[in-house]
């Protein structure tokens, strides 16, 4: 099958350029850093108009523009010395040599997604043969959009949020809708270019098998700079069935809930139904209740849904009335929550109205939690404010349990039920609130580790949560320190990681604090 190539023109990335600790910062490193990008740069006359420092009038304005976590917006928040926006890739070696030269340590950011606020576009996109090459810039928005341009029947199980950028969330690992029936985003990366740490670019043959594994789902930020992606097309069809149910306490959700856990990951592999838990004061008149929302994609249509939930799930009665078909971009635009009718040109839009102050934490579920165990969740959400609270279950099973857990970094695969994603999101009160809601949701954290998994207990990469644990930010991090993050993030695909970085990053350049470090020399 040919497709017409296509373009989408955007920065590779953004590279955020800070002063090293303890490194003296020299007043005459600014002209002679940017002298230095140009002695290295393809496009030298460019330079000047893809740096910036904190005098030009519009360094704020690009700092802040895509990242969405408030709590990290502040003027006490660190800055770089330098922001740098690509449009060649000869501008990142150049930013690399250059910032090795001069001592600074760099951050590369193709969104503003980093939970932790680590992190903080696309030159060529195109499509033939079911491949597509995406720079790590664009978003997945941009992504699904572009594809959808020249067919409706392939897709990327990529993620929901269209605003995320495609470099760090394949990095990682990247799920969404499409992870029981075609896996990870990093399951169905085919080739990258990436420059390493001596600015040299590398694809997946020069590079070698070691450092291909590692970049599809050890978390970005450890080996080098991911300039562009050669990626897998999957297909679907050309009508997909979505329904959104909700249920109260008031309407069985508890025992819901509980059977949820016994059949989403055992549907077959064409349906994923994820699962949303929040309270209200919906409850009667006005007490508090809990929502379990079952937000559901079907890879066919509303006919075959219906057999499949009055016989997989019949208690949550799913009705024809409940279930919408529709092409699968469209269903792209109702999970990223955009009112029917949306036109698709949506999905090109960059930066988000939905920013909020929020932190977020991780599990995985192997056994069932009781209904005792549920009600004690419900109780816990109705010590903090309405709304505030939310989980996501996000169902394993399919594809998910056939990949083996060493195929890449990312090893949550065959024993998943479900994946939580713990969040408590506030948009009033500001960070003069944030300590009352990050203690609430430790708290409940704590109340979580008798029913999820153990030994470690596991975390995805790219839901960074720095409490479990982080490298020196000054000086060395032993391995034994690291490995206390790195395996529940990796389990034993850790060791594998920081052997490849040992090979390929001995002097430890890309770093931060959960990046995978070298052996100790």
């Amino acid at each position: 099958m040919k497709m017409a190539n296509f373009t989408l023109h955007h920065h590779l990335a953004f590279l955020l350029l800070f002063a090293a600790p303890l490194v003296a910062f020299d007043i005459s490193t600014p002209e002679n850093f940017l002298q230095c990008l140009s002695l290295h740069s393809r496009n030298a006359s460019a330079i000047s108009k893809l740096v910036y420092t904190p005098i030009n009038s519009s360094y704020s304005s690009v700092l802040d523009i895509t990242i969405q976590n408030l709590r990290f917006l502040t003027p006490s928040a660190p800055k770089p010395l330098f922001i740098v926006t690509p449009l060649d890739i000869s501008h990142v070696q150049a930013t690399i040599i250059c910032s090795r030269q001069y001592r600074l340590q760099m951050r590369t950011r193709s969104g503003g997604h980093d939970y932790e606020g680590l992190s903080y576009l696309s030159e060529v996109l195109f499509v033939i043969d079911k491949t597509a090459w995406v720079q790590s810039g664009a978003t997945v928005g941009e992504l699904y959009y572009r594809i959808a341009e020249k067919s409706n029947t392939l897709g990327f199980p990529t993620g929901v949020c269209p605003t995320v950028g495609v470099g760090g969330h394949f990095s990682g690992g990247g799920y969404g809708t499409l992870l029981r029936k075609y896996g990870l985003a990093a399951d169905n990366v085919i080739d990258v270019q990436l420059v390493d740490a001596q600015g040299r670019l590398l694809d997946r043959e020069s590079m070698g098998e070691d450092l291909f594994w590692a970049i599809r789902g050890g978390g970005g930020g450890s080996f080098g700079v991911v300039v562009s992606w050669k990626v897998k097309l999957v297909p679907v069809p050309s009508t997909v069935t979505v329904f959104t149910i909700l249920r109260t306490l008031e309407q069985n959700a508890t025992k819901l809930v509980h059977q949820w856990q016994l059949v989403a990951n055992k549907f077959p592999n064409d349906l994923f139904m994820r699962l949303t838990l929040q309270s209200n004061n919906s409850g009667p008149n006005g007490t508090r209740t809990m929502q379990a929302i079952f937000n559901t994609l079907y890879l066919a249509g509303v006919d075959s849904l219906l057999e499949v939930t009055r016989s997989r799930f019949p208690k949550l009665n799913v009705t024809r009335q409940d279930c919408t078909e529709m092409s699968w971009i469209e269903s792209v635009l109702y999970f990223a929550g955009f009112p029917s009718g949306t036109p698709s040109e949506v999905l090109l839009n960059r930066s988000s109205n939905t920013k909020a102050f929020f932190k977020n934490k991780s599990d995985y579920v192997k056994e069932p939690i009781p209904e005792s165990g549920l009600e004690g969740m419900w109780e816990r959400f109705f010590e903090e404010d309405q709304r505030v609270p939310i989980m996501e279950w996000n169902p394993y099973g399919g594809k998910m349990a056939e990949i083996s857990e060493s195929a890449i970094p990312f090893p949550h695969r065959a024993g998943v039920l479900y994946m939580i994603q713990h969040i408590t999101i506030w948009t009033t009160g500001g960070n003069e609130v944030a300590p009352k809601h990050v203690s609430w949701i430790r708290s409940f954290y704590s109340y979580m580790a008798q029913y999820v998994s153990k030994s470690p207990r596991e975390a995805y990469i790219n839901f960074r949560d720095l409490d479990i644990g982080m490298n020196n930010v000054i000086g060395d991090t032993s391995y034994k320190q690291a490995s206390v993050w790195g395996k529940k993030y990796f389990k034993e695909n850790f060791d594998r990681l920081v052997r490849v970085k040992t090979a390929v990053d001995p002097d430890n350049f890309f770093r931060h604090e959960q990046s995978i470090p070298p052996f100790s020399s």
